[in-house]
């Protein structure tokens, strides 16, 4: 007998392809009961995009729901998908960091680390392996499967026997962009299995259609665990479905022993629960064998086409397609995961919608063409990294050890928000959003629990809530309020974020808003700011729609042409915006922490003419 065993993604990949990571943690522990009676080697709850999205969008804390989860599944392997050095945020912590960060995961519930490296550089891997080692959990290296010039079995294979050599227990293949084949899965897991003599787990994304074959080959061939999610949030740019796996297999050498009675039963729990995030479902959520030549991962589909969707420009998406395979060959072909996924993506969004290729270019692939994220698979195009990079030296060691102990110094950058050391670590992995979570817990107003609209004087409003929750037929919706038009003007615009998405709504005279079916109300998607239109060479604005992270210049302040004056953030990826002449400030039209949107004058220059 080679019973299979299954690890499911319903509490965390399943989700995060789906409806962009929102699934709250009170419509996952009614069935924690049912998911930990099934018998599963291990359920992925945590990890990924799960931690952002918690502070970012739910107002819940990360750290609070691997508790809650670890006390309501206590049979069952618990598993997170962590970004080696990257360990959950875009960038590379010191080592301390990491073996904090291991350290406190380990002791809150969890009880399998898969890790991994967007470039597949092993560098990146041995402080995080060597970190779960040392907890006394399981240390899963991974494979980063990708299909490119330079990117082989006997590649993978050496990566799996460096893998086997740091002590790993077991190694994943990560097939996230749902590019495997059957009959290169069979091949690739046959290699391994003679070079390696640890468990093989296979995971890969449904969406060109082809992953329940890969499965099935991959298990022919020696691979005795699988990825999978209930049926009822599977297909597309998810995961097969379990039950057909284990219906598949039953009554064979491969037979998996799960009882379809009770899969069915928390299935019929989570079909459910879907209908209630049906506002963050993605159009581009079925099949797309387009991914064999674009290579575009199913949560970077649905990011893409939200950034193109702001801007009016969703009937460009095709462009930006193939448009990510150049940049990614420019790049030096990485495979496309977190973060690369997000820094090839955003550049190809920026190269398309400027109608410049790399006119503007992001932080991240500066950093990247520096070496700052480690050695890229294949040589990068010399011409990029020489204007990106410029004179400053490039890094060819690991880039973690460049860096200097900062546990510490985040723990007193933080100071008395941080009740313990989780919430350091939160801080530590998204500075902005970590603190203000802190910030609003710390104030008591985090997530209120309900919201009662009352007509508002302009002497009080000033003392109204920014952030709540509301219940409206069953469903919960977290709704900040990120500003208002000046309360001078007979139409006011109010601007709302619900559970993270956009919305405008013009009203009057706020006590005349009306949100559900008020004919005083009218929600718009496309309002004109009151921002000038650029006109002149030295005015600055941006290409896409982006929030605003620094002003790094104020009035009447000398600025040299190519001089950083703003720092930009889209997708989760910065950018320096530079002035485009020398001269003086004339204005500045933003603060820190407001959106922008393309064809809007951020900041005047006037050319000094002295």
């Amino acid at each position: 007998m080679q019973t299979v065993y299954l690890t499911d993604v319903i509490l965390r990949d399943a989700h995060q392809s789906l409806i962009a990571t929102r699934l709250r943690t009170e419509d996952m522990l009614p069935a924690c009961a049912m998911l930990d009676d099934i018998g599963y080697w291990s359920l992925e709850c945590w990890g990924g995009a799960t931690f952002d999205a918690c502070l970012r969008f739910l107002k819940e804390d990360p750290w609070e729901r691997l508790s809650q989860l670890k006390t309501a599944l206590p049979k069952t392997r618990l598993q997170m998908l962590l970004r080696g050095q990257n360990l959950l945020g875009y960038r590379h912590y010191s080592d301390d960091v990491v073996r904090a960060f291991i350290h406190r995961a380990g002791k809150n519930g969890i009880d399998v680390f898969r890790i991994f490296d967007a470039l597949n550089d092993i560098r990146n891997l041995t402080t995080a392996i060597e970190a779960a080692k040392a907890t006394g959990k399981h240390a899963q290296g991974t494979i980063c499967y990708t299909t490119s010039p330079v990117h082989d079995v006997a590649s993978f294979v050496a990566l799996g026997k460096g893998l086997a050599q740091l002590g790993c227990d077991s190694i994943a293949i990560k097939d996230m962009a749902g590019l495997l084949t059957p009959y290169a899965t069979s091949e690739l897991v046959k290699a391994l299995k003679d070079a390696v003599d640890l468990p093989l787990h296979l995971h890969s994304h449904a969406t060109s259609g082809l992953a329940e074959m890969c499965q099935l080959k991959a298990i022919e061939a020696g691979c005795q665990h699988v990825d999978t999610a209930l049926s009822s949030w599977a297909g597309g740019t998810s995961h097969p479905p379990t039950e057909s796996l284990v219906t598949a297999l039953k009554n064979t050498p491969y037979d998996t022993g799960l009882d379809l009675d009770k899969l069915q039963a928390v299935n019929s729990y989570f079909a459910g629960i879907r209908k209630k995030y049906r506002r963050f479902e993605s159009e581009f959520t079925g099949i797309d064998t387009q991914v064999h030549i674009f290579q575009v991962p199913g949560g970077m589909i649905s990011n893409l086409a939200n950034q193109l969707r702001e801007r009016n420009a969703l009937d460009r998406i095709a462009e930006v397609y193939k448009e990510i395979p150049e940049v990614r060959k420019d790049l030096g072909y990485p495979p496309l995961v977190t973060p690369t996924s997000q820094i090839v993506g955003t550049q190809a969004v920026l190269n398309v919608l400027t109608g410049k290729r790399y006119d503007t270019i992001t932080n991240e692939v500066k950093r990247y063409l520096q070496g700052g994220y480690g050695k890229a698979p294949a040589q990068v195009n010399e011409a990029l990294q020489t204007r990106a990079v410029g004179t400053e030296d490039l890094i060819d060691c690991r880039p973690a050890d460049l860096l200097k102990p900062e546990f510490e110094n985040l723990r007193m950058e933080i100071g008395p928000l941080a009740l313990n050391d989780e919430d350091v670590l939160s801080y530590a992995m998204f500075p902005d959003v970590g603190k203000k979570f802190l910030q609003q817990r710390a104030t008591d107003t985090l997530v209120p629990e309900a919201l009662e609209l009352e007509s508002v004087t302009d002497n009080s409003v000033k003392k109204a809530p920014t952030e709540f929750k509301v219940a409206l037929h069953g469903e919960s919706y977290h709704v900040k309020v990120t500003g208002a038009g000046p309360k001078n003007q007979m139409l006011r615009h109010f601007y709302f974020m619900v559970d993270g998405v956009a919305e405008e709504i013009v009203v009057e005279t706020l006590d005349e808003m009306v949100l559900d079916g008020g004919t005083q109300g009218a929600v718009k998607s496309n309002i004109a700011s009151k921002r000038p239109r650029p006109s002149t060479e030295g005015d600055v604005f941006v290409g896409m729609p982006c929030n605003i992270l620094e002003v790094l210049v104020k009035v009447g302040q000398q600025v040299q042409a190519g001089e950083a004056v703003l720092i930009t953030e889209a997708m989760k990826m910065e950018t320096e915006i530079t002035a485009p002449i020398t001269g003086i400030v004339k204005a500045v039209h933003v603060v820190k922490g407001e959106p922008a949107n393309p064809d809007e004058v951020l900041i005047e220059i006037t050319a000094d003419t002295q």
